[in-house]
């Protein structure tokens, strides 16, 4: 069992040099944080070298990188373009960034991108084996756990997107989003840098998909998703370390010779305008401004690390940044002076961790952005635990550095005021702020981020496992087939709605079908079964719909009943008096709840919230549950929550207390109970040890087993009705 790591970029360079490839290791975060996981074992680590590689040579690049454990995926120019360049950064970078006027949505980026993703998994499957552990990173792969799922039912895996997600009114707007939903989604656990994304995800897949949540849990169909953040950390050790180096030494020196009464500002970004760049150099200028006494005092180091200038926007960030550098030196510079020390350039480590160690000031403010690893890097080169960290409220850090100064990027006032507090603020206080953040980025370091990350995948999978052993199917399905075979006194318990028959908008469009009719006749057909249909219904419709057919019938939960060719009994004693009171109170929130109604039957009162708009239902039913439980309780009701609906009922009433009622001084030697809310679980709570009891839907249940939906329920009854053919065969 290997773990195999998969993402756009290898975490080495390629260089060509007189036709000879070499080999050089990346500096990325990510490189540095899975080195340990790619290099120790038989684990592998999937990717694009950076360079398109002719044919002839890709055998000679494959056996090369397969020494570091590395599995090429060759990409053309056309597909870079299309893929990376296309979709990957024109339509997904800038809607993730909340930048949604960017967006450029091509037909040709999709298709292009889909190939591609296909590609991964085709290379991927090369080197797959059906029990590795498989972990997929970042956006440009969104669609890959899914292509993935199909081809290996079991796998496991995982996938992290290093870049924040947004809220559903900004994803809603991308022209394949449910495929880009159901590609992910084929992942068993999905991680984000905060919570905040995570809450955008599960919103926006519960919107857009046909699945449900319970807290951080999608459940779709036959498997279980878990959603949850995962802070990204760096090598806090390198960077403390790197300080105390004969070279860095020498850089610091030479850096700040002649400046030592100077406040130096640090600012390091990739070329982006998720980066807020421009905001932070009108912030220095308002600075200027404001307080001239800060005049030849402070310099701010500022270096822009090229990226995609060829895209227009990219370059012409490039220009206005450089315009407004120039301008503003210009207007201030003096002839030992400069406000800006500004570099379009990338720079050895050892540079940038002089540079850490040296600036009073770390200023990083972007727009948007998933994490944002420079700020913990200042943070773990403080080796004397002075310095000041201002942070954008933007930045996923953020949400764990809360001791740095932070502020809302887009205000260049509160920009300004920060640096102002950050020049102004006394050496304890700094040493206080800089000591609480040094431990939380030496605690969760990168180490701490993937062991956690797998660890909490190999959870999900054993809970996955857990619910597998109780999915009523195959193996289960032979056991309750065998002692059905057997037996000859039999009862089933069928409830209804999402049980019998799927759910719909409308509660009157639920009627039987062909197909359900032909399976309780073909279970009826056998003297030895007792079929019960166990409903919240009407006993009005529970007749109409089943009144012809040899099964007894319990309506509204247990008010009503009635076996086959007897009349109706309702419960005796049994009020409605309180009805009237309950349903003025309903109706208030019916008449905020656009799409809600109200449901009368004899002895209960239903509020349905199915066709309500997603989220407000929920809201108001929790209202409804909050307000009106004591008054229930004091009148003797019960308040029955349900799958989208809530119910009143009399205490004395539930499906537990019919189906004892039923069963009593009956000795059946088989009971099958089904049912898929709240209500069913009392009949589950009371029936005898030896009974099959299932819930439909894989969450949280009394019942010994599950089933998916309605059509696996069918499934299984058909099987027993086949048996029994067999059997009589």
């Amino acid at each position: 069992m290997k773990t195999v790591i998969i993402s756009n970029r290898l975490p080495v360079k390629i260089i060509e040099e007189n036709d000879e490839y070499t080999f050089i290791p990346s500096e990325g975060g990510l490189a540095t944080g899975l080195g340990d996981v790619y290099k120790s074992g038989n684990s592998i680590w999937i990717g694009w070298p950076g360079i398109e590689v002719p044919e002839e040579r890709q055998e000679e690049v494959t056996q090369k990188l397969a020494e570091l454990n590395l599995y090429p995926v060759f990409l053309t120019q056309n597909e870079i373009n299309l893929y990376y360049e296309g979709f990957s950064n024109e339509v997904l970078w800038p809607v993730f960034h909340y930048l949604v006027t960017y967006a450029h949505y091509e037909q040709s980026y999709w298709d292009c991108y889909q190939s591609v993703n296909e590609k991964f998994a085709k290379s991927a499957m090369q080197v797959l084996g059906r029990k590795d552990k498989i972990w997929i990173q970042d956006y440009q792969l969104l669609l890959l756990p899914g292509i993935l799922r199909e081809k290996l039912p079991n796998a496991t895996i995982g996938f992290f997107q290093h870049i924040p997600f947004p809220s559903y009114e900004i994803f809603r707007l991308i022209p394949w989003r449910e495929e880009l939903l159901n590609g992910l989604i084929g992942a068993d656990l999905i991680g984000f840098h905060t919570f905040d994304d995570v809450r955008h995800f599960i919103s926006t897949a519960t919107r857009l998909l046909p699945v449900n949540s319970s807290s951080n849990v999608l459940n779709s169909n036959e498997r279980q998703i878990v959603v949850e953040a995962f802070p990204m950390g760096i090598d806090y050790d390198k960077f403390s370390s790197l300080t105390a180096t004969e070279k860095v030494k020498k850089e610091i020196d030479y850096f700040r010779t002649g400046k030592e009464e100077m406040k130096i500002i640090l600012s390091i970004d990739r070329l982006d305008y998720s980066k807020g760049i421009l905001e932070r150099l009108k912030a220095l200028e308002l600075l200027l401004q404001v307080h001239p006494e800060y005049i030849g005092k402070i310099e701010l180091f500022m270096i822009v690390v090229p990226s995609r200038d060829t895209v227009p926007q990219y370059s012409e960030l490039r220009d206005q940044i450089d315009q407004f550098v120039g301008n503003l030196n210009a207007r201030y510079r003096s002839i030992n002076w400069i406000p800006v020390n500004y570099f379009y350039r990338s720079f050895p480590i050892e540079v940038l961790s002089a540079l850490y160690a040296s600036a009073d000031i770390c200023l990083v403010t972007p727009m948007r952005d998933g994490m944002n690893l420079v700020s913990k890097e200042y943070i773990a080169s403080r080796n004397n635990n002075d310095g000041v960290l201002i942070l954008s409220e933007m930045a996923g850090a953020s949400k764990e550095l809360t001791d740095a100064v932070i502020v809302n990027p887009n205000n260049l006032g509160d920009i300004m005021e920060a640096i102002v507090t950050a020049l102004k603020m006394p050496l304890d206080e700094q040493q206080q702020r800089m000591i609480a953040m040094r431990v939380i980025v030496e605690k969760f370091n990168v180490k701490h981020w993937v062991n956690n990350f797998i660890l909490r995948l190999n959870e999900v999978k054993d809970s996955q496992k857990s619910l597998l052993t109780k999915h009523a199917v195959n193996t289960i399905n032979e056991v309750i087939a065998a002692k059905y075979a057997k037996t000859t006194d039999r009862v089933l318990f069928l409830d209804y709605d999402g049980t019998l028959v799927d759910f719909t908008g409308n509660i009157d469009d639920a009627s039987p079908d062909d197909e359900l009719y032909d399976l309780i006749e073909n279970l009826t057909i056998d003297n030895a079964n007792k079929v019960v249909i166990i409903s919240g219904r009407r006993n009005e419709t529970l007749e109409q719909w089943f009144g012809h057919l040899k099964v007894d019938l319990i309506a509204e939960h247990g008010a009503w009943q009635k076996s086959y060719g007897d009349k109706w009994n309702s419960l005796p004693l049994l009020t409605d008096q309180w009805k009237q009171e309950i349903k003025t109170l309903l109706e208030t929130y019916t008449d905020r709840t656009p799409g809600s109604f109200i449901e009368e039957k004899s002895y209960s009162l239903v509020w349905h919230y199915r066709k309500a708009e997603e989220g407000l239902g929920d809201l108001r039913a929790n209202e409804i549950i909050s307000h009106m439980k004591i008054l229930a309780a004091d009148k003797g009701l019960q308040l029955m929550p349900g799958n989208k609906v809530i119910e009143f009922k009399n205490m004395e009433v539930n499906k537990g207390k019919a189906a004892l009622n039923w069963l009593y001084d009956k000795k059946p030697d088989f009971i099958l109970a089904l049912g898929d809310d709240h209500t069913d679980e009392d009949i589950f709570r009371v029936l005898p040890d030896d009974a099959f009891t299932i819930k439909v839907g894989n969450n949280i249940s009394e019942a010994k087993y599950y089933l998916n939906d309605f059509k696996e329920v069918r499934k299984l009854l058909w099987s027993l009705v086949k048996e029994e053919f067999v059997e009589r065969g």
